[in-house]
């Protein structure tokens, strides 16, 4: 996918001045709520007519201020997902489907209705009605309603926010899915460190109405300086690992990285499958000899590649583990006691709390398929 804004838009006392490209398969807008997340969406959807700025996606230009170009919002080919599902309540699951062909001509139209069934695992749900589905069976009506609109981009305007952590839990898999092997890319809206972890390709952040920073999701979330106090506690690294085997014994799970071998409770995938592991700053902790005598299973050898700026108490500490990009949020005595300094081999410390089934997710595909 190709993205490219840069619009500038005042409502109110409030200004928006962003500029980014993103082509990433799913790109996540993040911020704070009042950062322009919203306003930039409806930008893109034609809900917003920005004051001034381009708007080009996949080489299209939708808008153009300068050149006097805006597509009416009917004929953007965007679709769009709320916070709520929005379904017509008088209208059955299939019904609501169907509702997304309307809008494209019907020599347009490639997606396939079943494909699409298939791909968010609603075929059960055909004749139910809207009032009879949880929420989390509502966002994947409203999902698939938008594909089968044939859009050449989906937004989603935070559409798991509305729901408690079993539904989030219950549509992620759907999400990652159509990620990897929907053929629309997708820019979803959120405030989440840890979604957007486990579901964005790419992010760019918005502060004040401002892009701070836009990238690989990878070098993004290991960036604590880019995310709130709150936030800070969920940044780190992202490393990409495979099942290497399982330990039956002990219910374990043995995962290969770059960086080496890690130890995880059991995971029911196959060998082979890929993963995604969020390695939390906070979860992990330094030593400059090979640990002994310790109940932690998984201990990296690896490089001091920086030491970032303190933020109060603590610096950031960035290893090089053979390739693997992992961050160790220390305390500053810490940092002075052991005498850390950039090209320093150290080894870090995985606390075994750093697993738990959050952080262990669906890498994305590589080729999108």
């Amino acid at each position: 996918m190709g993205l490219d804004v840069d619009i500038r838009h005042r409502q109110g006392a409030f200004v928006l001045e962003a500029q980014f490209r993103s082509e990433g398969r799913l790109t996540a807008l993040f911020g704070q709520s009042g950062s322009g997340k919203t306003t930039i969406v409806n930008a893109i959807a034609g809900l917003v007519r920005p004051s001034y700025g381009r708007i080009v996606v996949n080489g299209r230009v939708l808008v153009d201020t300068q050149s006097r170009i805006a597509v009416p919002m009917h004929r953007r080919r965007i679709g769009y997902v709320f916070q709520e599902g929005r379904l017509f309540p008088h209208l059955n699951v299939r019904q609501n489907l169907l509702f997304g062909r309307w809008f494209t001509p019907r020599e347009q139209r490639r997606a396939s209705f079943d494909a699409v069934v298939g791909l968010l695992g609603i075929g059960h749900l055909l004749g139910r009605r809207p009032a009879t589905l949880s929420g989390g069976e509502k966002q994947r009506i409203a999902i698939g309603r938008a594909l089968l609109a044939d859009p050449h981009l989906l937004l989603m305007d935070e559409p798991l926010a509305s729901l408690d952590d079993p539904r989030k839990s219950e549509i992620y898999p759907y999400l990652e899915r159509l990620r990897d092997e929907g053929e629309v890319p997708v820019v979803l809206v959120s405030h989440s460190v840890a979604e957007i972890a486990r579901l964005a390709t790419s992010v760019v952040v918005l502060s004040e109405g401002r892009v701070t920073a836009s990238g690989p999701t990878e070098d993004i979330m290991r960036h604590a300086n880019l995310f709130s106090r709150l936030e800070r506690v969920e940044a780190g690294a992202l490393v990409e690992t495979r099942v290497a085997g399982h330990d039956l014994a002990y219910d374990l799970t043995r995962l290969e990285a770059r960086g080496g071998p890690l130890t995880v409770p059991r995971l029911d995938l196959p060998v082979g499958a890929a993963l995604r592991l969020r390695l939390r700053s906070r979860d992990i902790i330094l030593s400059l000899k090979p640990p002994e005598g310790l109940s932690a299973l998984n201990a990296l050898p690896g490089r001091i590649v920086s030491i970032d700026e303190p933020n109060g108490p603590s610096a950031d500490v960035v290893l090089d583990c053979a390739g693997d990009i992992l961050v160790a949020r220390l305390t500053r005595k810490s940092v002075e006691r052991l005498g850390l300094t950039p090209g320093l081999e150290v080894h870090a410390i995985i606390k075994s709390i750093a697993f738990d089934p959050e952080v262990l997710v669906r890498a994305p595909s590589m080729d999108g398929s």
